[in-house]
């Protein structure tokens, strides 16, 4: 399969899942705008999410997909299905124990992750509500990202790429449909996570069944495989235990600030889930399987050249993406959302946050690239001792840009701590000499830098000014919107394409 093509399957199935994600955001902001409801929920919902990133598309992946692709490359599918079976038992009984835990202790949760929230009883009871009807997310979602693991190793891209959609229309049709039967009617926004997380895993199991890998029970604790996982999963549970704590010690800070704070932040970092997730999820989703068939292989250079083409991508797509969100944070932000209770200062506190998350875009995604490097070789030890010092950089930042900057300070310590992340995870790849560049890259930087420049001009003058975008209505700021981002793709990848790069110099298969 080529992987540029593999790529922009993902990438189209995740800008279909993203913009539904934004009317869903829309949605929720012009009914519940952005104070108390909005507040409890995305704590409630953030928890959760925690927990997924911990078991599904954190830890769990890193340790299972490279191990999965072994078993696929060398021991034939009996032995692959009896690990996915094994796997699949015992994730199931770990995520049931934490999931009942969870229901059960949400008070003391919240209490940790939110203790700002105990000076006002009504906003607490309200997010420990919400959160036990959450809860049971997590047992779903990560048994969706074991089968993901599996789709994706067998080259079945589409259909993980897809499943983020299911959970945007079930939040959208709870929000505009079950909420007057709720009170208050903010918590039919908690059933609409619930029923996603049902919807994703049934979508995704007549898929596993068509490659005869649907799990059945089958609790087996000395399967070999099962315990190389298990030993993967410590240091890469703890590492991204670490990502996850930097967030929630944000969280925190920011439940100290003025009410708003929290979704502000929450409403600025969805903007930046855009790019992150069609360039870093799907870039690093397509490259873990093929690098760790290449280490398998022992094929160091394909494995090197590979890493070479997953960073060149990411300069050229990563960093007119970063550049655009800071130039038109106005318009985005007031286009998407600023409607019913979503305010005129709604609009700039996130600009604020979504500046200052922008100045780390390129960080983030590299991150997803670069640490792929280490995973496929199953070294997931580099990346946590990384991980650690990350988080005391970050928790320094913190506490020197909150006093000035209130929660952009917060979205700033986040940016740089992706940088300092990435550049370490860089300079440890070239250290080990695990990836070396190919020539060409002087050059290739100067032209991604001028065709940046051109864009930057163009949507500049393009925008106007940013007051025009707070009194616009709908249609002339969503018609404005989109001819200026078509204006600013076109000034770009023109000016790139007049500099000399071709489609065809990206193109690259997936290792067999």
């Amino acid at each position: 399969m080529n992987l540029l093509r593999a790529l922009a399957t993902i990438s189209s199935m995740t800008l279909m899942s993203r913009i539904l994600g934004f009317v869903r955001d829309t949605v929720v902001a012009r009914i519940f705008g952005a104070g108390i409801y909005t507040d409890a929920f995305f704590v409630a919902f953030k928890i959760p999410n925690l927990l997924r990133r911990l078991f599904a598309e954190g830890a769990f992946s890193q340790a299972f997909v490279p191990i999965l692709a072994e078993y696929k490359n060398r021991r034939g599918h009996e032995e692959t299905k009896l690990l996915v079976d094994h796997v699949a038992t015992l994730l199931s009984i770990i995520l049931f124990v934490i999931t009942a835990i969870g229901i059960l202790a949400a008070p003391m949760v919240v209490y940790i992750s939110a203790p700002g929230f105990t000076d006002e009883p009504d906003k607490f009871k309200l997010t420990v509500d919400m959160l036990r009807i959450i809860f049971p997310y997590i047992f779903f979602i990560s048994l969706v990202s074991l089968s993901g693991g599996i789709l994706n190793t067998y080259s079945r891209f589409s259909v993980p790429a897809f499943t983020p959609v299911l959970l945007n229309i079930s939040l959208i049709v709870s929000t505009v449909w079950l909420a007057p039967y709720f009170h208050p009617p903010v918590l039919a926004l908690a059933w609409g996570v619930f029923i996603g997380g049902v919807v994703q895993l049934a979508f995704q199991l007549p898929h596993l069944k068509r490659l005869e890998l649907m799990p059945k029970w089958r609790f087996q604790l000395k399967d070999e495989g099962v315990w190389r996982i298990l030993k993967l999963m410590g240091p890469a549970v703890f590492g991204v235990s670490i990502g996850q704590i930097s967030l929630l010690i944000n969280t925190i800070f920011a439940s100290f600030l003025i009410t708003g704070s929290v979704s502000w932040l929450y409403y600025a970092d969805r903007l930046m889930e855009f790019p992150t997730g069609m360039l870093g999820v799907a870039l690093g989703t397509i490259l873990l399987p093929s690098l760790s068939k290449h280490y398998a292989d022992k094929s160091h250079e394909e494995y090197s050249k590979l890493m070479d083409w997953g960073l060149r991508l990411i300069l050229m797509l990563a960093l007119p993406s970063a550049v655009a969100l800071a130039i038109l944070a106005v318009p985005l932000i007031s286009t998407l959302f600023q409607y019913g209770n979503f305010t005129a200062n709604d609009v700039w506190m996130t600009r604020q946050a979504l500046v200052a998350y922008s100045v780390g875009l390129v960080g983030l995604i590299l991150i997803k690239v670069l640490a792929p490097g280490f995973y496929a070789r199953q070294n997931i030890k580099t990346p946590v001792k990384i991980a650690i010092f990350t988080l005391f950089a970050t928790q320094a930042m913190n506490l020197a840009f909150i006093g000035p900057f209130k929660h952009a300070g917060l979205a700033l310590s986040i940016s740089l701590g992706a940088c300092v992340n990435a550049g370490l995870l860089f300079y440890h790849l070239r250290r080990a000499n695990i990836y070396q560049p190919q020539p060409g890259w002087l050059r290739y930087i100067l032209q991604i830098l001028a065709g940046v420049s051109v864009m930057a001009v163009v949507l500049w003058y393009g925008m106007g000014g940013n007051e025009s975008w707070l009194a616009a209505g709908f249609v002339a700021r969503i018609s404005h919107l989109s001819w200026l981002l078509a204006l600013g793709v076109v000034s770009y990848f023109l000016t790139l394409g007049l500099s000399g790069l071709r489609p065809s110099h990206f193109a690259k298969r997936a290792a067999e």
